[in-house]
């Protein structure tokens, strides 16, 4: 069968990206001193295990993240988001890109994606992913979204299945990062996939989901599964 053979629209950090929890805005070098506190020092250091770049921990370290951060901002493939809380708009809570932008052939990848310990296991989590996830496919028309990872990286390995992406495989000795191999494990959904996907991820965050306490009711595949039901 024919595909179209028009391009994917590119993306930009013009364009805010905003849910009930959290929003996705351009990261800026001035998100560096709200977002350090958070992910640096040696009790944060777990969080840059698998990134290339961190942990931030030295005696100069606030300066190397800001220049870290800086660099980031400027880059355009990655394109870097800062993410952001609605309560409180001027605290960063961590930072996720698209990347490996190829819109001939319609294919984007998330990477780089720093969650702080206050975003991590919250519902803002799994929206922040809603959030990139619709603006690829439903906006800018892109047709498969890729995920890749340390092979060892056990809790992105469960994300991305979590979320509904399918297992690809593992390429063996693809990178060499901080002085280690790096088997990648690749992870991606398609284009065909993503409205089964963005209905039940709708439905996990909807607000009758969770308890005054913020406790999950019902999972993300439990509710994906009831909906193919309906």
């Amino acid at each position: 069968m024919a595909l179209s053979t028009s391009p994917a629209k590119h993306p930009s950090k013009d364009v805010p990206l905003r849910g009930t929890d959290i929003a996705l805005i351009g990261l800026a070098p001035h998100h560096a001193p709200s977002l350090f506190p958070l992910c640096s020092d040696s009790t944060n250091a777990h969080l840059w295990t698998y990134m290339p770049l961190g942990p931030y921990d030295t005696a100069n370290a606030e300066t190397v993240f800001s220049s870290d951060i800086r660099l980031k901002a400027d880059s355009k493939d990655p394109l870097f988001y800062a993410i952001v809380s609605n309560q409180d708009p001027e605290q960063v809570l961590g930072h996720a890109s698209l990347m490996r932008i190829d819109p001939s052939n319609r294919v984007v990848e998330i990477g780089h994606v720093l969650f702080t310990a206050a975003l991590q296991k919250t519902r803002a989590a799994t929206e922040v992913f809603y959030l990139l996830f619709r603006y690829a496919f439903d906006d800018l028309g892109f047709r498969r979204l890729e995920w890749k990872c340390d092979a060892l990286n056990e809790p992105s390995r469960k994300a991305a299945q979590r979320l509904g992406l399918v297992f690809e495989g593992v390429f063996r000795q693809h990178m060499i990062v901080k002085g280690k191999n790096r088997d990648t494990a690749w992870f991606a959904m398609l284009d065909g996939e993503w409205p089964v996907m963005r209905k039940g991820l709708e439905g996990w965050l909807e607000e009758g989901n969770f308890d005054q306490n913020g406790k999950q009711r019902k999972s993300l595949r439990e509710v994906r599964e009831a909906s193919l039901q309906a």
